[in-house]
């Protein structure tokens, strides 16, 4: 399965190759400020399923901190992924800048100790204050 994706104004498309992974929603502050919303929905992507259709030229990146980039639209400012230095064959793809979405799943909650206090989580899924399991 072929997915295809990209940013805002159209300036910046890709494709993804095979299933995506159940959605991570972080609420870390810099990923509600990066989203402008109460988190980030991310979905990890390997690199290897992942490929440039256009507008790559358009890319910029901001490190927020060490040793992680978020990528983004330098046109239209959309957000399209983050990636850590430390872990080069994934991407952490912004999961609404996928055409399609309507497969898929919503995984876990991470980040949580830091949520937004507007923001109430109302779902079961599973919770993590901190980092990720």
């Amino acid at each position: 399965m072929t997915r295809l994706g990209g940013c805002l104004c159209g300036a910046v498309r890709y494709a993804v190759e095979g299933e995506i992974a159940p959605i991570q929603l972080c609420h870390c502050g810099q990923c509600r400020k990066a989203q402008g919303g109460p988190f980030g929905a991310n979905a990890p992507v390997a690199t290897a399923a992942f490929r440039w259709l256009q507008g790559e030229e358009s890319l910029r990146e901001y490190r927020a901190s060490p040793g992680k980039r978020r990528v983004f639209c330098g046109t239209c400012g959309g957000p399209l992924f983050s990636q850590r230095d430390a872990a080069p064959g994934t991407l952490r793809l912004r999961a609404g800048t996928l055409d399609r979405t309507d497969d898929l799943t919503l995984g876990f909650h991470i980040q949580t100790a830091s949520k937004a206090a507007w923001w109430s989580i109302d779902d079961d899924l599973p919770r993590f204050p901190d980092v990720a399991p």
